[in-house]
């Protein structure tokens, strides 16, 4: 499959097609959610949602958020649930991925206000009782940079100096922490609405052990890059804390923004409106632009 073009939309179409095929799911209303590091992709009629991971370095992450599945339905969390009665991960050639209940969108939408009140619960949950990692993101960014396709020795140089820099401050950040349970990409992309009104979590990639704290930084940083004027402090005022005042906060930032441009570099190839949008967040990091415009990775359009 892969020897088509690695991770692109038409291999990972094929990917969710062979899924659908082996558990006897229809999929003929099949749509594509999301195309970033997953493949997302929905099948109302089955009920379901397959995601794909679209890195081969990142398929323990796939077995993390299985488990993690299986642990939050066993204790009713404020998060989706994986799909019944199945093996997973489901393996397809090489590429592996999670098959979830489908939520079909529902009214009101989630709000700023709904991921407060959801934190708050989710913080709450304890350690699961399965190995997690510690929040990296430094490690994290750098298996990105490994991984990386089209990314030119000078940036790679730029990404990897980046890593070197922030790796210590952020080894001490973590060590004065209470360490606990961390949703790790906390915004409200990641909250649905499901049958019986109620909010919940789903995409658990970056889910680790760490600082609280982490949690509240996505939207901290949204506020400033993508325009959202005044949702952070709607969310400080539903969680209770305002991270901005973190004495942490300005290393916080820096690691969140780390992740946000990390993110697409396994994309490079795939997407040119990922690698545009990409470029631009470098150069704003690179000439010290902090207020920059950014525009969210899934609204930079695709190609295969």
């Amino acid at each position: 499959m892969s020897k088509r073009g690695r991770f692109t939309e038409e291999v990972m179409t094929a990917a969710m097609q062979q899924v659908s095929e082996e558990l006897g799911l229809p999929a003929a209303d099949a749509r594509l959610l999301r195309l970033t590091n997953n493949a997302v992709f929905a099948l109302p009629s089955a009920g379901i949602v397959i995601r794909i991971a679209r890195s081969h370095r990142l398929h323990e992450r796939v077995h993390k958020v299985v488990g993690l599945g299986r642990w939050f339905g066993q204790i009713n969390a404020p998060t989706i649930r994986l799909a019944e009665d199945l093996t997973q991960p489901v393996r397809v050639d090489d590429l592996l991925a999670s098959v979830w209940q489908y939520i079909p969108p529902a009214t009101p939408l989630p709000t700023v206000t709904d991921l407060g009140a959801v934190l708050r619960k989710f913080h709450t949950l304890g350690p699961p009782p399965l190995p997690l990692p510690s929040w990296d993101p430094v490690a994290d960014a750098r298996l990105r940079i490994i991984d990386a396709e089209g990314l030119g020795s000078e940036d790679r140089r730029f990404l990897l100096d980046w890593c070197d820099r922030l790796d210590p401050l952020l080894t001490a950040v973590r060590q004065r922490a209470n360490s606990q349970l961390v949703h790790g990409d906390a915004h409200v992309a990641n909250l649905l609405r499901d049958h019986a009104g109620r909010v919940v979590l789903c995409d658990f990639d970056a889910t680790c052990m760490g600082p609280w704290q982490v949690d509240l930084v996505a939207v901290a940083v949204g506020d400033v890059r993508f325009g959202r004027r005044g949702i952070h402090e709607t969310l400080a005022a539903a969680y209770g804390y305002d991270v901005t005042e973190d004495p942490d906060w300005t290393l916080l930032r820096e690691a969140r923004e780390l992740k946000m441009i990390a993110a697409a570099v396994p994309l490079l190839r795939s997407s040119a409106g990922v690698r545009e949008e990409f470029f631009a967040r470098l150069k704003s990091v690179r000439e010290n632009e902090p207020d920059a415009p950014w525009t969210p990775f899934a609204e930079t359009g695709r190609t295969g």
